[in-house]
């Protein structure tokens, strides 16, 4: 018997987990997805903004795999440091897929960005999806945020600031956030871009839902658009890829034609061809506001200063741009793409492949494609793995990993551990008027859990 553990339960782990019990060749695979916290499912539970129901309902493809009685989900184990090395994995598991994702965001590298008020997306994200390491926002005093970025990250944590608190109830949010967004100034919200619509990685989908929240006004800058060469003529925009064509369309209607989206309570605006500069703070060490440089094309596909300036009153800073792998302790890193070198999925040490460790996902590839992505990814390092089964699996092994995870004083959570968290999150919910709210701390997770 081959016995593999997955380190992430996020989609990348889950679809690696499922193809190695899902093939033929190597007979009698079993597999234990491990996860840093007590909860499976990985951005799809901590990543996927609450009110895209849709997308979240991935999470029962991702379970009926996770229920598999050849997998064991074993959460609340944290691989990398004592005491659990990659070394010591390698001692219990005759192959090792690490799907750990790329958790640290990207810096805009200006000066300000230290000041109290400036914050990544990703805390955002994390704070209202009920993250246990997030941290937390006062938005009382908030009457306008930039959010820097032009991706589905960006537009989400834009419809989050501009959203009425009746349509986020229904959803899973943590109520603490949901309080806090309830108590929320934020009048005006500015997403941000340094280069034009046609370079933007949102999706039209994600960009339209700006446009239908209610009593809020979407608009766009005619004049920004209009440096976009594909704006104003044809032959230019019939070049783009479809989903840029469609944004593109979407914008014009905003700029062109009455704005988006109600009485405009609150407003959103989309910005183009402008460059964070410096973040200005206030005597109190807190933001009031960003200094964008303007920009034009380029016509290489970047864009250039023009040496005129604008300053934006803010403040609430959140950057959306980008991000990278962090190093996990034992494993080979390359911090330039914030990825571990691999080859067709399989581990690079000193230039050579280390047969029994293997990775998936973003720390595989970078932070790049859409959650089905990782399907063709998880496959490509699955089929690596079996490639090396034979010599894999002549090796002996201690006993049942778990055994040791515990005589290591490590408290594995699992399947039923989860379930037991899932099922007091409905009855917070239900104590709350609402649907099922997520717990937001570890202390609570772990009660849940039944480890407090």
């Amino acid at each position: 018997m081959l016995r593999v553990a997955v380190v992430g339960s996020g989609p990348s782990g889950v679809y690696a987990a499922q193809t190695l019990v899902g093939q033929r060749e190597v007979p009698g695979v079993r597999v234990d997805v491990l996860d840093r916290l007590p909860a499976p499912y990985g951005l799809v539970r901590y990543g996927v903004a609450p009110d895209h129901e849709k997308i979240k309902s991935l999470t029962g493809n991702l379970r009926s795999v996770l229920e598999d009685e050849r997998i064991r989900f074993l959460g609340n184990v944290e691989v990398g440091g004592a005491p659990l090395t990659t070394a010591r994995m390698l001692e219990l598991y005759h192959a090792v897929v690490y799907c750990v994702g790329a958790a640290r965001d990207r810096m805009l590298g200006i000066p300000g960005e230290e000041l109290a008020g400036v914050h990544s997306a990703t805390a955002f994200v994390s704070w209202y999806s009920g993250h246990p390491d997030a941290g937390s926002f006062d938005l009382g005093g908030v009457r306008s945020a930039v959010v820097v970025g032009a991706g589905n990250v960006a537009v989400d944590v834009t419809r989050i600031l501009a959203r009425g608190v009746p349509e986020l109830e229904p959803t899973d949010m943590p109520q603490p956030a949901l309080g806090a967004l309830a108590d929320s100034g934020v009048r005006t919200v500015a997403m941000v871009a340094r280069r034009g619509p046609s370079q933007a990685k949102f999706t039209t989908k994600e960009l339209r839902e700006l446009g239908t929240l209610p009593g809020v006004g979407t608009r766009a800058d005619a004049a920004e658009l209009a440096l976009d060469p594909a704006y104003a003529d044809p032959a230019a925009a019939e070049a783009l890829p479809a989903v840029a064509r469609r944004n593109l369309e979407v914008l014009r209607g905003w700029a062109e034609g009455p704005s988006a989206g109600g009485d405009g309570r609150r407003g959103i605006t989309l910005r183009f061809y402008l460059r964070p500069v410096e973040v200005l703070g206030g005597p109190d060490g807190r933001v009031r506001g960003m200094r964008f440089e303007r920009t034009a094309p380029d016509g290489r596909g970047g864009v250039t200063g023009m040496g005129a300036y604008e300053d934006v009153e803010a403040q609430l800073v959140l950057r959306s741009v980008g991000y990278l792998g962090v190093p996990l302790p034992g494993l080979p890193f390359d911090p330039a793409t914030g990825t571990v070198p691999h080859a067709a999925g399989r581990v690079v040490r000193a230039g050579r492949a280390s047969v029994g460790e293997y990775v998936a996902g973003w720390i595989k590839r970078g932070p790049t494609g859409v959650i089905g992505t990782n399907r063709p990814c998880a496959k490509e390092t699955v089929s690596s793995l079996l490639q090396d089964a034979g010599a894999l699996a002549r090796r002996d092994l201690p006993g049942d990993p778990l055994d040791a995870l515990r005589a290591a004083g490590l408290r594995p959570v699992e399947w039923p551990g989860w379930l037991a968290i899932e099922a007091a999150e409905e009855a917070l919910g239900r104590s709350l008027g609402r649907r099922s709210v997520k717990i937001p701390d570890w202390a609570g997770l772990h009660a849940a859990a039944g480890l407090a």
